[in-house]
This record gives C-alpha cells, sequence and structure tokens, in this order.
C-alpha cells in the first residue's frame, strides 16, 4: 500500500473528552484530515517543540529521546501511523544507525512528539484515510482556522491553555517579556503560552 504523507494541522482541546486534545493531522495532498485524540502531557510537548518562542530551561521526555539519539547516532527517518483498531491509532518509528534501519512500535502521540524534533515526516496508510480520515471544517469541530495552507504548520496555543481571568493589558511589552522569562525558567507553560499570545497580539 502506497504510504500519504501527513502534516500538522493544529492541536485543539478536545470537545468530547475532557482532559484530552485533538491533534488533526491533514493529507499534503489532499483535503482530508485525521483526527487523534491525545493527552495533555503530550499536546503540550508537541506544541512546545512547534513553538520557537518557547524553550524549557530542563529537557522533557520527548527532548530527552532526541539527545540520546543524536549522542548514539541514530536518527528517525519517518513515522508511520500504520493501524487503526477500535478507534486506537498504532505507529512505528523507522530508526536507522550505521546504515542498519529497526521499526519500533510507538504511541501515535510520542511517535509524532519525537517527529517534530527529528523533523522526521509522517505518513500513514490509505486505509486508515478511509475509514478515520474526514472531510470537515476545523474551526467548527475543533476551533481551528480552516484559512492554513495544507502544508502550514500552524499550532493555536491559545486553544491549549485553560482561560482564566488573568489580563496582561496593563503590562508593558518590556513586563512581558520578562514575565515570559519568568514562566518559561519555573517551567509553567501553560502561563507562557497566554503571555506569548498577549505579545503577538500587540505585534
Amino acid at each position: 500500500m502506497n504510504l500519504i504523507k501527513l502534516s500538522i494541522k493544529g492541536i485543539s482541546y478536545s470537545q468530547t473528552q475532557s482532559g484530552a486534545y485533538a491533534l488533526v493531522l491533514s493529507e499534503e495532498e489532499g483535503t482530508r484530515t485525521l483526527p487523534i485524540i491525545i493527552g495533555a502531557f503530550e499536546a503540550q510537548s508537541i506544541a512546545i517543540a512547534l513553538e520557537t518562542e518557547i524553550r524549557p530551561p530542563r529537557p522533557l521526555t520527548h527532548d530527552l529521546f532526541k539527545t540520546f539519539s543524536d549522542r548514539f547516532l541514530i536518527t528517525i527517518k519517518e513515522v508511520i501511523i500504520h493501524k487503526l483498531v477500535d478507534g486506537v491509532f498504532f505507529s512505528s518509528l523507522v530508526c536507522e544507525r550505521d546504515g542498519s534501519e529497526e521499526v519500533i512500535d510507538a504511541r501515535t502521540s510520542d511517535a509524532i512528539a519525537i517527529a517534530v524534533r527529528f523533523d522526521a515526516p509522517i505518513f500513514t496508510y490509505e486505509n486508515i484515510l478511509e475509514k478515520a480520515g474526514v472531510f470537515l471544517k476545523l474551526e467548527e469541530e475543533f476551533g481551528i482556522k480552516d484559512d492554513l495552507e495544507s502544508d502550514e504548520v500552524s499550532l493555536e496555543l491559545e486553544n491549549l491553555v485553560t482561560k482564566t481571568e488573568t489580563t496582561f493589558s496593563d503590562l508593558s511589552l518590556k513586563e512581558l517579556h520578562n514575565q515570559l522569562s519568568d514562566a518559561v525558567i519555573n517551567e509553567n507553560y501553560e502561563l507562557a503560552a497566554k503571555i506569548r499570545d498577549e505579545i503577538s497580539k500587540r505585534s
């Protein structure tokens, strides 16, 4: 079966499962999307890997995997979402070292968090897209804008942050940048995302 390349369309809080997030993948040469329910930790890990302005002072689990792999000259060639059983996606990491290739089973959320760090392509098979792929308006289903280009990696980080009454409207840009640095140092990534969004609004 031919592999179909996917890109990350966005992440949003799941409206159907409390405490979970919807990771939306889209086929690069088509209009189908593949929504996958993932946990909060994996959603945060993927978001941080995609976000250029937020860097944790200590490595997350997937960052540690990347560092370990780099030290031992292991590369991740690609991620393949190869099976769907009872709504659960199964994935594989295709690894290479010294010309030798190994395939390792992984949870799809972990596999994608790792793929982003290695800049590795993500693939699936046609039968999985036929089963689980959907044509939908993303802003209606997941709160993600539908005017994004299919090959554009975009992330609506504000959808990953619990809404609070806290506002930053009274703070200057300098104060916001200082608070952003403090939030990252303290590993408060939800607060960091909110501050970054406020800074972006003023840019």
